[in-house]
């Protein structure tokens, strides 16, 4: 039938596969001390430094609010130090962030956007300097590299795509606390318009923070 739907065998698997979460990047570096001096400076947190047999080291850091984590060391991978280009780190607002990182002593680029107004190009190419006119979502940059020129990229993410957020995760119990108050003032008019108790509030209480988080919507 024309237009009818029909999975495909990556959907089909989709379905049924177990999670794969990206949570390590090997970062290749040429002096460990010097690339953790500088990662630790710019606020990443450092997880493990461990150091085995025959020079083998492996530093592991964390970036703030980050579930993921770079790993830098000796003996951790053959990529030639400084080669890493792709790494995004998004952030909420973009503007802020560069300016942590250049208070912090590192060199970051200006704010930039693309001409095509979806995603950046490779190197320079179509970027135009400061934020996406909009502040759309997704469409705002800046870069930095640490000393040996592994290169990083600041994405601003305020509104997630739908469907794009399977997990819900709060960064500290500030966010916990505040979603929580969010979620009892929309319930406390939720019970205004029911006209009487919510006895399945748990449930609302749920549904309402996914949604709030971006979860399904």
């Amino acid at each position: 039938m024309v237009g009818e739907y029909r999975p495909t065998v990556t959907a089909a698997k989709e379905l049924t596969m177990v999670d794969f979460k990206i949570e390590i990047v090997v970062v290749p570096v040429s002096d460990v001390d010097r690339a953790k001096e500088f990662y630790t400076r710019i606020g990443f947190r450092e997880d493990v430094d461990y150091s085995g047999p025959g020079g083998f080291r492996v530093v592991h850091l964390t970036p703030p609010g980050s579930t993921a984590s770079i790993i830098i060391g000796s003996g951790v991978t053959d990529a030639a130090p400084g080669s890493e280009r792709g790494v995004h780190l998004v952030v909420d607002d973009v503007v802020a962030a560069r300016a942590e990182l250049a208070a912090a002593g590192a060199e970051v680029s200006e704010v930039f956007h693309d001409a095509g107004g979806v995603f950046h190009h490779a190197g320079t190419v179509d970027r135009v300097a400061g934020p996406h006119p909009a502040r759309q979502s997704y469409g705002s940059f800046a870069s930095f590299a640490d000393p040996d020129g592994n290169t990083f990229v600041l994405q601003e993410v305020t509104t997630r795509r739908p469907g794009r957020i399977s997990h819900v995760v709060y960064r500290s119990a500030a966010e916990v606390e505040q979603a929580l108050r969010n979620a009892a003032a929309a319930h406390a008019e939720h019970e205004r318009e029911l006209g009487r108790r919510d006895e399945d509030w748990p449930s609302w209480y749920a549904e309402h923070m996914a949604r709030a988080a971006g979860l399904g919507s």
